[in-house]
């Protein structure tokens, strides 16, 4: 089992998805420019997420789906490292499991993608809108409760072609899949991520390895963007704390202005009647992780475990 980077050949598992190779590939760049003489081999795994399309997240276990059979691969040696979409981690990683890097996070906003208009305020009553999450789903009945909101399963692709067939009057996606894809052309609009807070990680590209494989530790984190992670590290303590995960309409921003690190956090029911929100700041010098407790409490003061509990 291949744990060391001076071993010359290394394996990264991801999702077969056109995305998440785009995402394999910037990594293993990004590798050979660190290692120009290593051999970095892409293994692609079609997850159980990907296979059952006919189901909601929700129903079939969540975005971990995404996650378990490439852990799996690591622990039994048919790869040395999984390549991720931050935004699809649960809130906390088995113990056998590290985050290595954190890449330069891509546009962490959520767009908006019509055939028939550039912006979803313009959409007539009772268009119909397709996202297959819940807080995106949320945020849209609670700001434009004239639409109609309904699921859409399947990759990129997948779901532009949905959208051209005609099944939709538009969809919601995120930015930095779409830009990684050479698509950004499909985007009509930009969402303000200050109104309509995304997913906790997202835009963000995530190395996981097993935690025992320190020589590979040390050799990834040449490729992490600090600032990066600091960002991903406050918004994943936030939704720790609170304990949730996709299936509930939950969602984090955190951004680094000069020296100060801000996070925006958020909680809703999944018809987006009750919203709750609650942001805080700390010292960019500071542990992340305190901020998102600090935003974490601050929700659960206005009730957001209940809420959850309701859902």
């Amino acid at each position: 089992m291949p744990k060391d980077p001076k071993k010359n050949h290394l394996r990264i598992a991801t999702r077969s998805s056109g995305l998440a190779m785009c995402q394999a590939e910037l990594v293993r760049k990004k590798i050979l420019q660190l290692a120009p003489g290593h051999d970095v081999h892409i293994v692609p795994i079609i997850t159980e997420g990907d296979k059952r399309l006919d189901q909601s997240l929700a129903q079939i276990g969540g975005k971990g789906l995404f996650i378990k059979e490439l852990e799996r691969a690591l622990l039994k040696g048919e790869a040395d490292m999984a390549v991720h979409s931050m935004k699809d981690f649960p809130g906390s990683l088995p113990l056998e499991f590290e985050v290595a890097a954190v890449l330069e996070r891509g546009d962490p906003r959520d767009v908006f993608v019509s055939n028939t208009t550039t912006n979803i305020s313009s959409l007539p009553q009772n268009s119909i809108v397709g996202t297959s999450s819940f807080r995106r789903c949320s945020l849209i009945s609670h700001m434009y409760p004239n639409i109609k909101v309904l699921p859409i399963r399947g990759n990129l692709d997948t779901r532009l072609r949905k959208l051209d067939d005609g099944d939709y009057d538009g969809i919601v996606l995120a930015a930095a899949g779409l830009k990684r894809l050479g698509m950004q052309s499909r985007i009509s609009s930009y969402f303000d991520p200050g109104d309509f807070v995304p997913a906790v990680g997202q835009g963000a590209i995530g190395v996981e390895v097993l935690k025992e494989s320190k020589a590979l530790l040390k050799f990834l984190s040449s490729i992490e963007d600090p600032s990066s992670r600091w960002r991903v590290d406050a918004e994943r303590a936030m939704i720790a704390e609170l304990g949730g995960d996709c299936n509930f309409p939950v969602g984090g921003f955190a951004e680094i202005r000069g020296t100060e690190g801000f996070l925006k956090g958020f909680v809703s029911n999944p018809i987006g009647t009750v919203i709750l929100s609650h942001e805080s700041s700390n010292s960019f010098f500071d542990n992340p992780e305190s901020l998102g407790r600090v935003v974490a409490k601050g929700l659960i003061k206005k009730g957001a475990l209940e809420l959850m509990a309701e859902i």
